[in-house]
């Protein structure tokens, strides 16, 4: 059982982990290093550790003991009781659910551990805004995608923002990094998938002509808001596919964008 402590001073160095989380670049260096990640809320907290991510402590307001009141049984970890008040001071920010979590990062797999047993795999290159991760994991976790392989200079899908987006589905969905950019995705083809480049160029077939959920195995290539896939990563991909539009619009958020792509890519495949 977790010991309940309650702290009134915000420089008590227990409380270092959900210091300045406000801070995205020193948050962004620090959390990796250390090997650490922030958990938000009751329900992503449960998520974590329901997945089995190490809680290395809690951090409570009084009103949400009795709520994480089960979790708290069963943690070896401790659990920091602290008002409202202290805890924006610690955190830089005014902690509306009441309930952040320490977590332990898991070593990551490589791309190749992943490929070995996937048929549906989204690729993001260069995609750094935290939002735009998470709810891109979120989709890909509700839209049967079995794993996300990110260019080295993508965002942490395990940074709080992302996290608390995607309602924990980072969790969920398994990841790994390419080590080379885009040399990397040649050993995505050479796994035998099918490399397709999502963009709004006219000159890609849509979707439906594409028909993607018929082919084996296909990687669904993503790029950044604004800017899209890269030059290198279209001529890297084995075709172009985008997403007819209407009304002079001229392209879709990247996390739409990937929702309405995911579903076409993973429609009609056999549920097991």
């Amino acid at each position: 059982m977790a010991d309940l402590i309650t702290v009134d001073d915000p420089d008590d160095p227990r409380l270092r982990d959900y210091t300045g989380l406000t801070d995205v670049e020193l948050r962004r260096k620090r959390e990796p290093a250390e090997g650490l990640f922030i958990a938000e809320g009751e329900k992503v907290i449960r998520r974590a550790k329901e997945t089995g991510y190490e809680m290395r402590s809690m951090l409570l307001s009084a009103k949400w003991v009795d709520v994480m009141r089960d979790v708290i049984d069963e943690l070896p970890a401790p659990v920091y009781a602290v008002t409202p008040e202290l805890a924006e001071q610690v955190t830089g920010y005014h902690v509306h659910r009441g309930a952040l979590a320490s977590m332990q990062r898991k070593p990551l797999p490589t791309a190749t551990q992943l490929l070995q047993s996937a048929r549906r795999v989204v690729v993001m290159e260069s995609v750094n805004d935290h939002t735009n991760i998470g709810a891109i994991f979120r989709s890909a976790a509700a839209l049967g995608m079995d794993a996300v392989l990110l260019s080295p200079d993508c965002a942490d899908p395990l940074y709080r923002r992302s996290v608390k987006v995607s309602m924990g589905a980072v969790f969920s969905v398994p990841y790994a990094r390419l080590d080379t950019w885009p040399k990397g995705l040649e050993s995505v083809r050479e796994a035998g998938f099918t490399l397709l480049a999502l963009t709004p160029d006219e000159k890609a077939k849509t979707l439906d002509q594409a028909a993607p959920h018929r082919m084996d195995r296909v990687a669904l290539m993503l790029g950044a808001e604004g800017d899209g896939l890269s030059t290198q990563a279209l001529v890297a991909a084995d075709e172009w596919v985008r997403i007819p539009m209407s009304h002079g619009v001229d392209s879709l958020n990247v996390g739409a964008a990937a929702a309405v792509a995911f579903y076409a890519v993973a429609s009609g495949r056999p549920q097991i």
